[in-house]
């Protein structure tokens, strides 16, 4: 698994997440159909001029060969293509180092006294409530969103509990619960996270938040 911090230039981060670059291969249809070739040419120069070669069969041999380099040559295509994907995914994967992004979770990062967080409504609700949490689960403060439109909603928290006295710097976590005319109405939490490096894991690629946690790149729910 290799790692780009922040300070990499764009260069060293396509070249840290693509790795080395690698040998040219040889084309193994066109080595296979110039081996039969070689071989059909023998049989033809040693064949029994009484029981010659059948024509049908020979013919069929040589279909069967160029369909194989046929299914090569879309091989070399389909890899070419993956390369250029890999390579624009990770140019923008490299731009998102420093931004802030929203995916799926219910952490919350108190710095300096702020953070912030969101909730996406799977329909519109007449009463959102956010219930912000500590390390150790107990309740420090709870928000009344009001009434919201379907979508992502956004809310602030300044750090404070609900006697007012300011808390420290930190990890917290928060519940959303939203309802219509008393029915529940389906709510994800949203977490808010700045990236700080992009991890290239197997084929895929990830981004490590400053929090510490890390996202998959196609779970990025938006990049702000």
């Amino acid at each position: 698994m290799s790692t780009v911090s922040s300070t990499s230039s764009n260069a060293d981060v396509i070249a840290a997440l693509n790795g080395t670059n690698s040998k040219s291969s040889t084309n193994k249809a066109q080595d296979l159909q110039n081996s039969f070739l070689t071989m059909l040419t023998t049989q033809l120069q040693n064949q029994d001029p009484l029981n010659p070669m059948d024509n049908a069969q020979m013919t069929s041999q040589l279909a069967q060969i160029s369909t194989l380099e046929g299914i090569q040559g879309l091989n070399t295509t389909l890899t070419k293509l993956l390369s250029s994907y890999n390579t624009s995914q990770a140019l923008q994967a490299a731009g998102a180092i420093g931004s802030q992004v929203l995916t799926e979770g219910s952490n919350l990062v108190l710095s300096k006294g702020v953070t912030q967080g969101g909730v996406s409504l799977g329909s519109a609700a007449d009463k959102v409530t956010v219930t912000i949490k500590n390390a150790a689960g107990a309740v420090v403060q709870t928000q009344d969103l009001g009434k919201q439109s379907a979508g992502i909603v956004a809310f602030a928290w300044d750090g404070k509990n609900a006697s007012g006295t300011q808390l420290a710097d930190g990890k917290y976590t928060f519940t959303i619960e939203a309802s219509k005319a008393g029915t529940k109405v389906t709510a994800t939490p949203i977490q808010v996270g700045t990236v700080s490096a992009v991890v290239k894991n197997g084929s895929s690629f990830e981004l490590e938040l400053s929090s510490g946690e890390t996202v998959a790149f196609d779970e990025v729910l938006q990049f702000m």
